[in-house]
């Protein structure tokens, strides 16, 4: 008896998510004590929900409950490992919220394997047992753990075994000979096969509809596919035009300073030569003035008469204010032509007519529409244009 005890003893204080003695009891708002480690656990897998929930009776709570350690449980808890009776092992799962539970087990509702229509109760495995082992009760008719009291009558309190096609309800025998009486009413077994034909008729459109959804979903993908590698194949395409842009413009800009700058020696050198020019001519001037001058202070009458005119007479002046000043048009025409070059290019406006959006043609004839006849002038067609009699 005191073994008996024990093992209840055992079972009340055991943990129904580890089946094992509690470790660091902890006990809920709704009164159920658990494991600390396991409830954690448990709760741990809610996360993404609204509310946490008691793995047992399965109430919810808005906020995770603060959980803190029962020290009356635990001493209670420590005090049964002490005793010298081994613990008897929980050899079943107890039912949990939502599960059938066997109507047999009085002191610790375990979760229910089978159902006997015959019985109209539901067993453990261990209840079940007699139904295989007894001649009488293999006879009765078992199926997946179910609450039996929905195929009891409610006034009859008997099995409803029949079914009104008037009414559309399950009945009983005695219903089809009272309330429905001159009711269109059938066992309810054949009204299983015929709802069993609707239901594999049902499976099968479901089937279908399944397989056409799915091929959508294929054809979706398929367009996606097709978007992706177009797209990838576009980027890669206006990469390689810009990579070929750059260079252009790279090469355009060496170029056109390479001419800047010959232009701008060929001016210098220009201007050189009209300096060395000029300086010879003031260098002519300066000894001219200087002889004159020594002329003017000269005693010498007869010489000052011969030597005059040849002194006098100046040399043609050279003119430099039209014919060798050059002015600077083709710098300010290339600055110019670069400018407006630059402006197009961070316009956006230039850019959005550049990308002109074509409608999207959905025919044959819609594409058709924009059909043009072609004709080539070998005066304006590129010189690495080449024709194919290949059609």
């Amino acid at each position: 008896m005191a073994e008996r005890e024990l093992q209840l003893d055992h079972e009340t204080f055991s943990c129904c998510i580890c089946l094992d003695l509690l470790k660091d009891p902890v006990t809920i708002p709704c009164g159920h004590s658990y494991c600390m480690s396991c409830v954690n656990t448990h709760w741990n897998g809610e996360v993404g929900k609204q509310s946490y929930s008691c793995p047992q009776c399965r109430q919810n709570f808005t906020w995770r409950p603060v959980l803190m350690k029962n020290t009356l449980l635990a001493a209670l808890v420590e005090e049964l490992s002490r005793c010298a009776l081994p613990a008897a092992p929980v050899a079943h799962c107890s039912a949990a919220h939502g599960d059938v539970s066997c109507d047999l087990c009085s002191v610790r509702k375990v979760k229910a394997v089978k159902s006997c229509l015959q019985c109209l109760v539901s067993y453990c495995k261990e209840h079940l047992q007699p139904h295989y082992d007894v001649a009488a009760l293999k006879k009765h008719r078992l199926v997946e753990p179910t609450d039996l009291q929905d195929n009891v009558c409610s006034l009859h309190d008997e099995v409803m075994k029949m079914f009104c096609r008037t009414d559309q309800l399950c009945i009983c025998y005695l219903c089809s000979v009272d309330g429905h009486k001159g009711h269109d009413t059938v066992l309810a077994v054949t009204k299983r096969h015929e709802m069993q034909r609707e239901l594999e008729d049902s499976i099968q459109k479901i089937r279908q509809r399944i397989q056409e959804k799915q091929e959508q979903v294929d054809l979706l993908q398929s367009q996606t596919d097709d978007a992706i590698r177009c797209g990838n194949k576009a980027v890669g395409e206006t990469d390689r035009v810009f990579t070929q842009i750059a260079r252009l413009m790279e090469r355009t800009r060496t170029e056109v300073k390479k001419h800047i700058r010959a232009q701008q020696e060929a001016e210098e050198r220009r201007v050189k030569e009209l300096q060395d020019k000029l300086q010879q001519e003031i260098t002519e001037l300066k000894r001219r003035y200087n002889n004159l001058e020594r002329l003017s202070h000269t005693e010498d009458h007869s010489g000052f008469i011969l030597t005059f005119p040849s002194l006098s007479k100046l040399s043609e002046e050279s003119d430099f204010s039209a014919s060798e000043t050059r002015s600077f048009l083709f710098l300010d025409v290339v600055t110019s032509a670069v400018a407006e070059l630059r402006d197009k290019l961070l316009d956006p406006s230039a850019l959005d007519q550049a990308w002109l959006t074509l409608p999207e043609v959905t025919s044959r004839a819609e594409l058709l529409s924009y059909a043009h006849s072609v004709t080539l002038d070998p005066n304006t067609a590129h010189t690495l244009l080449s024709l194919s009699n290949r059609i």
